[in-house]
């Protein structure tokens, strides 16, 4: 079976390739996926909101809808195709329309933090995850989805705007530089890739929110209530955790197949701290082991008790 790479797979989804970080899709419902609607990015940098000032609607992240009656919390989906465990897990917490309405603008968020990895190490979010999900929301009906991140292992491509935008309820760090694509989009979906991170001890869907911020490196100092800033500022309406393969060493680079565990699981919700909790569970530990998770449940932005929560798990083999 001939293999394809992450850039040749994005390309076959009709995702162009901004300089070497960051790719951006413009879709439309009347438009096939082989010929995409591109639409350049040209919004200016919106102006600094001083933290004691009333904080700008465009600086709040809409909020999930809550589950329907019957419908999971969290969803876990196992079996070897990952774009069906997507499509599985996604199905049990009330499907993508729960969360994309047509005309919506759509951010997906997956970890690329270095562009030398293949899928297969574990350090960056399976692209097969990623292109389920693009395509249930181009089915939903959004008029845009675009697919993005700002890797540490090469530099931000200037399509995307940035400005100090203020952090209303941060508690250590009150603003910072973020894109404000992604708060300024209709919908925001997480897809991080679960492995190991030598500082946050796991890298999941908290943490991947680093990817929409410049001077990452500076949030490293008291990075769990860092992430939990953040967290509180973007609010992803849906996280979907790609654990096919995860990295339980040498994280978050790795560049070691032996790190690497085949587990062939998908984690969805709409909230983030439950989804890190249970995607905590496959290392061996809790949420309440994972520092950032912790600190996000402390300042209400999720649950840690995956025990008072609807989980169905759904083999897709």
């Amino acid at each position: 079976m001939h293999r394809i790479n992450r850039r040749e797979l994005l390309r076959r989804l009709g995702v162009p390739l901004l300089g070497a970080t960051v790719a951006a899709v413009a879709c439309r419902s009347r438009v096939s996926p082989s010929s995409p609607e591109v639409v350049p990015e040209a919004r200016s940098a919106t102006a600094t909101v001083a933290p004691a000032a009333a904080t700008p609607a465009s600086t709040v992240a809409p909020t999930s809808p809550t589950p329907a009656v019957g419908d999971a919390y969290l969803a876990v989906a196992r079996g070897p195709d990952p774009a069906a465990n997507v499509e599985a897990a996604l199905r049990a917490i009330g499907g993508i329309e729960r969360f994309v309405a047509p005309g919506n603008d759509v951010i997906v968020k997956p970890n690329i933090c270095v562009a030398y990895r293949a899928p297969e190490y574990a350090a960056t979010t399976n692209p097969d995850v990623v292109a389920a999900l693009v395509r249930l929301c181009r089915a939903a009906g959004a008029k845009r989805v675009r697919v993005m991140d700002q890797p540490f292992g090469g530099t931000a491509d200037e399509a995307y705007k940035r400005s100090g935008t203020s952090i209303p309820e941060g508690q250590d760090i009150k603003q910072w530089s973020v894109y404000r694509d992604a708060l300024d989009a209709d919908v925001l979906i997480n897809v991080p890739i679960a492995k190991t991170h030598e500082l946050a001890l796991l890298t999941l869907g908290m943490k991947n929110l680093m990817g929409l911020i410049e001077d990452r490196g500076s949030l490293h100092s008291n990075l769990a209530q860092r992430i939990a800033d953040l967290t509180s500022l973007f609010r992803p309406q849906l996280t979907v955790i790609d654990a096919t393969r995860i990295l339980i060493a040498g994280g978050p680079t790795g560049g070691d197949l032996n790190d690497v565990r085949e587990t062939q699981t998908v984690v969805a919700s709409h909230d983030v701290v439950a989804a890190d909790a249970f995607a905590s569970t496959l290392f061996g530990l809790t949420g309440s082991d994972v520092p950032a998770t912790l600190a996000g449940a402390s300042r209400g932005l999720g649950t840690l008790d995956l025990n008072s929560i609807k989980i169905e798990e759904i083999g897709t083999a």
